[in-house]
């Protein structure tokens, strides 16, 4: 895209075959990097113990936000410095280093590198599905109700962390009285304390619950739903809606490790831990889609008495809040039934 950008300039090429090229690579580079997630995940299963899981997982899960906040900074120096064709340029530098990092220093499992498979290595016994072929397992997966379970719920985890993202802003600016820039302000402390709860999650979940899903999945969805029904209903200052957005921001971050992650790979054999992901990874992006949609429908807008723009957040506040209570909820109570399944498989 950074090589078509400069033949844009350079050699004229027509507005048309630039924006069709972008819209097709765009798409294939989202599609590939869609392909990341899953078997990194089946990589920490493979070579961590689910004593240890947790914490692995954690640091794992954080690495997108951490990238995405190093690309604002680098991507923005370079554009300024070079153009915005070398910001894409720069980004696909960092995509070769990052494959690299993978060819030379990751292994498919210990037994490629000589080593004893991780469950002898950690005492733990195999099961019948562990030595199934690893179709059947994915077939198999997909009739696993456990993970529609999760699935929907994480689904429902990504309807009120999006809805906060996304109509954060204007919320602030039009319910609570906000100029633009501090609304913004408050908002960006989503993605900071995000990445906290995301590497605390797997962290606490190993340590202080002792491998324990279900206590860090209610504490974490309970002060997620408190702190959004206070940003929500409570009104307040620049500080306090921070401190509401921080709360909100780390507790959904500890959820979403816990349920979208933890709970899914604890209750499928290793080699089906990436189809696992798969299914969850795509209800939770095909959910955040249906939000902006019905959050939009949701918020009246109308002109004003002085004809300004005017928005009644009511309906879609308690829109909201309902995810967010099924987001956690609905894990919780079925997980018993989800975990004793597994274990008797």
């Amino acid at each position: 895209m950074g090589v078509l950008g400069l033949l844009h300039g350079s050699y004229g090429l027509p507005q048309v075959a630039i924006l069709l090229s972008f819209a097709f690579l765009w798409g294939m580079n989202g599609w590939m990097q869609s392909m990341g997630a899953p078997p990194g995940v089946i990589s920490l299963s493979r070579w961590f113990p689910q004593s240890k899981r947790g914490t692995w997982y954690g640091i794992f899960s954080a690495s997108p936000y951490l990238g995405e906040t190093l690309s604002f900074i680098a991507t923005a120096a370079v554009v300024s410095a070079f153009g915005w064709q070398y910001g894409f340029i720069s980004a696909a530098v960092a995509g070769f280093v990052g494959s690299a990092v993978i060819l030379l220093f990751v292994s498919d499992t210990p037994e490629s590198r000589g080593l004893p498979s991780v469950q002898k290595l950690s005492g733990e016994s195999l099961t019948k599905e562990d030595k199934m072929p690893t179709k059947e397992l994915q077939k198999l997966i997909l009739r696993h109700p456990g993970i529609w379970v999760i699935a929907v719920s994480s689904a429902f985890i990504y309807i009120t962390k999006y809805a906060v993202a996304g109509w954060g802003v204007l919320f602030l600016q039009k319910a609570g009285g906000f100029s633009l820039e501090d609304a913004s302000r408050v908002i960006a402390f989503s993605a900071a304390f995000g990445v906290l709860g995301t590497v605390l999650a797997g962290w606490l979940s190993d340590t202080v619950f002792r491998g324990d899903r279900v206590k860090p999945a209610i504490v974490s969805g309970i002060l997620g739903t408190l702190s959004l029904g206070l940003f929500l209903f409570a009104g307040g200052g620049f500080f306090l809606n921070i401190f509401y957005v921080s709360l909100f921001s780390l507790s959904t971050g500890v959820l979403y490790c816990i349920v979208a992650g933890l709970m899914a790979v604890d209750i499928v054999p290793r080699k089906a831990t990436g189809a696992a992901l798969g299914i969850v990874g795509i209800s939770s992006y095909v959910a955040a889609g249906l939000q902006d949609i019905t959050s939009g429908y949701l918020i009246q807008g109308f002109m004003g008495p002085d004809g300004t723009d005017m928005y009644d957040f009511g309906p879609v506040s308690w829109f909201w809040m309902a995810a967010s209570v099924v987001s956690f909820a609905l894990p919780v109570m079925n997980w018993k039934k989800m975990k004793h399944k597994h274990e008797s498989a």
